[in-house]
């Protein structure tokens, strides 16, 4: 008997882990729901959900209601370091205080991470990174976001965040694949990788600019709106039609370099690659708003 019980817990682990695994980065809400009536241990769910415009909102959603044992993360106090406007809208933590976020939020080396917000998965998309960046093997995004989940029955429940039990300390590690604004400078003068700008065409072009003080983009960049990687329900493409949409760039994958306004949306366009099996592209954090606060930088406008 002991015997028998000891192969079904085997089998039990092996499913769970299969399961996550097959399922590569993204997972379907019906995925999600069959993998919590599991119970899984060593894994934490957070919400992403956030508004540039209304920075209290996403977790003022969270409250009205979230993903049973959903952990609420806020893109500018647990995802972004201090602002400066010399550095962007949202600089990524330095690596000891992301380090400390992680404890705080409960992410060993070992946690199954899985991640969502309300629909596009931006915000998701950027603390992917973040945890790719260092290493992080076990992260999934619900695809469709909390908008899916709802549209699909999936349970509620509100209140205030959980509080996980803080680890003691963790690694700091830098972060890889990341490019800083020197670099972004020396490829104007001597090109060696390609920019993609995951902005809106309008904004790229310079016609219009909402969040920063000027207007158009860094001469070179490549326009790839981010949410041109949704299909029309707000789920990501096939991998074929992505890879097909990402075939108009004349380099290899790792010498694509993405930005945005702030750092945020660029991993969405990332994460698409990735998605699409062309892997090693980098980010360029600091992104627009960083760029266009230095007056040396050049300037570009139109398509």
């Amino acid at each position: 008997m002991f015997q028998i019980l000891y192969s079904l817990t085997i089998l039990y682990t092996l499913n769970e882990i299969t399961f996550m695994n097959l399922n590569s980065t993204l997972i379907s809400v019906q995925e999600l729901q069959t993998y919590l009536k599991s119970q899984p241990a060593n894994t934490v769910i957070f919400d992403c959900r956030f508004d540039l415009s209304k920075p209290h909102l996403g977790y003022q959603q969270y409250l009205e209601g979230h993903i049973p044992r959903s952990i609420y993360v806020d893109l500018e106090k647990d995802l972004s370091g201090s602002k400066n406007r010399l550095h962007g809208r949202h600089p990524l933590p330095a690596a000891k205080d992301w380090a400390d976020t992680r404890a705080r939020l409960g992410i060993s080396e070992n946690t199954i991470v899985i991640l969502y917000d309300f629909q596009e998965n931006t915000y998701s998309a950027r603390m992917w990174w973040m945890l790719q960046a260092i290493g992080h093997q076990a992260i999934h995004i619900l695809d469709g976001g909390y908008a899916e989940w709802l549209k699909l029955g999936g349970i509620i429940e509100n209140g205030p965040s959980l509080n996980p039990k803080a680890l003691l300390s963790l690694p700091i590690i830098e972060y890889k694949g990341l490019i800083h604004m020197s670099d972004i400078q020396h490829n104007i003068k001597n090109p060696s990788f390609q920019i993609m700008d995951a902005r809106a065409q309008e904004r790229f072009r310079g016609e219009i600019e909402p969040l920063d003080p000027v207007a158009g983009h860094i001469p070179g960049a490549l326009n790839k709106p981010y949410k041109s990687n949704l299909n029309q329900n707000n789920l990501f493409k096939t991998q074929a039609e992505l890879a097909r949409e990402f075939s108009n760039i004349d380099c290899a994958p790792n010498k694509v370099v993405h930005q945005c306004g702030s750092g945020v949306t660029a991993c969405h366009n990332l994460l698409a690659m990735e998605l699409a099996g062309l892997k090693g592209s980098k980010l360029y954090a600091g992104s627009w708003s960083e760029w266009c606060n230095h007056p040396a930088n050049p300037i570009a406008t139109g398509a």
